[in-house]
């Protein structure tokens, strides 16, 4: 079955086609419009479609692609079934991006608890245990704390994520710098060394747009260049395929 996997995040949107297990296509746009739906479609004629949202418009994407595509899911982390048990006592409030990235890496490592770490406008720490979906825990990513001190501050410049590493800052876009990225980086280490002594069939997985300056500064973690959000809901949509 070739699967088409809309996923709104809150900064940009995804469309990828799979099949089976392989990404056969996969574009990011700023917004979606019906003719990028029938574009997508006539040169990958998928025969299902599951849109995610965190921030809300999934029904208009929806109805743009039931003409083209016969079988289309509305993934509510709230409503629709998957194939993993969901510990969140709120699951209304839960992202349906966080629920994804759960699946996918519950699927792509069925042996294992899973601590999965996504470095986006948010960090969100993730956690699959004995076959289920725990929760975790969300703080702000490195975009938004780079924001938050030139926001809030009267002097301090915008910084951006950088890949250098030093002991401390000489100049304050140095200090900013290291200050932002040592922060993420100690803290994420703290829940890593935590899993790791607590768990014993364990990995934990590093996703996101960020994830790429902390995979050398953090050992014993696997980058996810396999795009675990997609792959999840790719997974979720033929689990939902298979109740028709």
């Amino acid at each position: 079955m070739m699967k088409l996997i809309i996923d709104i995040g809150n900064t940009r949107i995804k469309v990828a086609v799979v099949h089976n297990c392989d990404i056969l296509h996969s574009k990011v746009y700023d917004s979606i419009t019906e003719d990028d739906v029938r574009d997508v479609v006539a040169r990958y004629p998928a025969t299902a479609a599951i849109v995610s949202s965190t921030r809300g418009n999934s029904d208009m994407v929806c109805d743009m692609l039931r003409p083209y595509v016969a079988h289309v899911v509305n993934f509510s982390p709230a409503t629709t079934p998957i194939p993993l048990g969901n510990d969140y006592h709120t699951p209304q409030t839960l992202g349906a991006d966080r629920l994804a990235a759960a699946v996918g890496c519950a699927a792509l490592y069925p042996e294992h608890d899973i601590m999965i770490v996504d470095f986006g406008t948010a960090i969100t720490i993730d956690y699959v245990i004995d076959g289920r979906y725990r929760g975790g825990n969300i703080s702000p990513g490195v975009t938004t704390r780079f924001h938050a001190l030139a926001d809030y501050t009267a002097k301090l410049p915008l910084c951006t994520a950088t890949e250098v590493v030093l002991p401390y800052g000489r100049t304050t876009v140095e200090a900013i710098e290291q200050g932002v990225m040592r922060g993420v980086e100690n803290e994420i280490r703290g829940y890593v060394e935590a899993f790791y002594v607590e768990k014993q069939k364990k990995c934990v997985i590093f996703t996101g747009g960020d994830a790429k300056y902390f995979v050398k500064r953090i050992k014993n973690a696997i980058f996810a260049d396999c795009e675990p959000v997609i792959y999840g809901l790719a997974t979720i949509l033929e689990y939902d395929a298979e109740k028709l």
